[in-house]
């Protein structure tokens, strides 16, 4: 009997890694790059109706949320700048900074016209800061494409261009691009690099690209673009006014309006440092977590999943190479293996190099996993508002319970 439900479990193994795997690699067909094409060729090909001398200037409102962001500011707006090819204006609006954000940019605005500070207004009640402060920022915008950035993102001379072709020829409302994770400390290697992986091992993307799902909604809240028309139309931040997590709530309040959304790779576009230390990264998947896994009963199917897929193959070729799994069971074993580590591996080569997070992947999952379980006890036994606060840039936020 024993030997049974040994037998059963490693063949289970194998089917979730190599499930896991699978759609890893039929996702990597629809995760590309923005193409390197001219505006033009890009219109001409999509569905603009728009050809050659007729195509217009691409013009762009970059709008930047700012709360205590001295440090990383300067060098977005510098890389922003640099851009070639579209024209484009930067609004950053200053979430009452205490660290001289606003004097930075008030700097920037005074070389260059095409850099406007805005002050932002204090948060009502039912707001989150983030929302409220993208939600000002679009009201301040001057073109119909809108171009959102988190503050610690940095683009390359042709972002703007490819990013906002690309949602033009494909007729996307709103399409948000996936910056490559810079990741230095080993907390951070540990987790950060999750973020790619868990979207192409676990997002259908053939549902996103082609249906209007709204559990097939994905996006990533550092780097979006959108259009004024499609903005409005939704309710656009005011939507998702109590989020934490733009990411997933802005797509899908698109998709229930019955607009596109879509997703690209932005790892040759765009940058990121995300977080600093393990700490910052702990507290921050901690506030994504209560508007992703973190909800029943997504986060016992998803801990069974993660489990089977990445930390029992890890269990069972310890076992084997101990002598204590029959030979027999070699092939689905080592296979299980491979399929385990083969997204994590390529994904370190493809986008952050984090070497130390690839060879402890096992050790990041039961962290993620303990991160997703946190957030929904705190969230479901949590009592007051230390219990189902969350303490995010100087702010508190409460969480309803579910």
């Amino acid at each position: 009997m024993m030997t049974v439900a040994v037998s059963a479990l490693v063949w289970a193994t194998f089917g979730a890694s190599a499930f896991v795997a699978g759609m890893f690699l039929v996702n990597l067909l629809f995760f590309r790059r923005a193409p390197r094409r001219r505006t033009s060729d890009l219109l001409r090909s999509g569905a603009s109706g728009l050809t050659g001398a007729n195509s217009p200037r691409l013009q762009i409102s970059v709008l930047i949320p700012a709360r205590n962001e001295a440090l990383r500011i300067g060098p977005l707006l510098d890389s922003i700048l640099r851009n070639e090819g579209v024209d484009f204006e930067i609004c950053v609006l200053d979430d009452e900074s205490t660290d001289g954000t606003g004097e930075i940019v008030r700097g920037y605005a005074e070389r260059d016209a095409r850099v406007r500070l805005v002050r932002g207004t204090p948060m009502p009640g039912g707001w989150s800061g983030k929302q409220y402060a993208c939600w000002q920022l679009a009201r301040q915008a001057r073109f119909s494409e809108l171009v959102f950035l988190d503050a610690d993102v940095a683009l390359s001379r042709d972002a703007l261009r490819r990013a906002v072709s690309l949602r033009v020829a494909g007729g996307v409302d709103l399409l948000s691009g996936f910056p490559r994770q810079r990741v230095e400390t080993l907390g951070e290697q540990l987790l950060i690099p999750l973020i790619h992986q868990i979207l192409l091992c676990f997002l259908p993307f053939p549902l996103m690209r082609w249906t209007r799902m709204t559990g097939a909604a994905a996006g990533c809240g550092q780097f979006f673009i959108t259009t004024r028309a499609a903005y409005e139309a939704t309710g656009g931040h005011g939507a998702i006014r109590q989020s934490l997590h733009d990411g997933i709530m802005l797509p899908r309040a698109y998709r229930s309006q019955g607009l596109r959304t879509d997703l690209f790779d932005a790892s040759d576009v765009a940058e990121c440092r995300m977080y600093t230390s393990f700490s910052e990264t702990w507290f921050g998947l901690l506030k994504n977590a209560t508007e992703g896994f973190a909800k029943m009963p997504l986060l016992p199917v998803m801990t069974v999943l993660l489990s089977l897929a990445f930390l029992s193959p890890v269990v069972e070729l310890a076992m084997l190479s101990l002598g204590l799994l029959p030979r027999s069971l070699a092939v689905p074993v080592l296979a299980s293996g491979f399929f385990a580590w083969l997204p994590r591996l390529w994904c370190c080569l493809r986008y952050d190099r984090a070497w130390r997070g690839c060879i402890l992947h096992p050790l990041s999952v039961v962290i993620f996993l303990v991160i997703q379980w946190t957030a929904w006890s705190r969230k479901r036994f949590g009592r007051g508002e230390r219990g189902r606060g969350v303490q995010w840039r100087q702010r508190s936020y409460e969480i309803a319970a579910s």
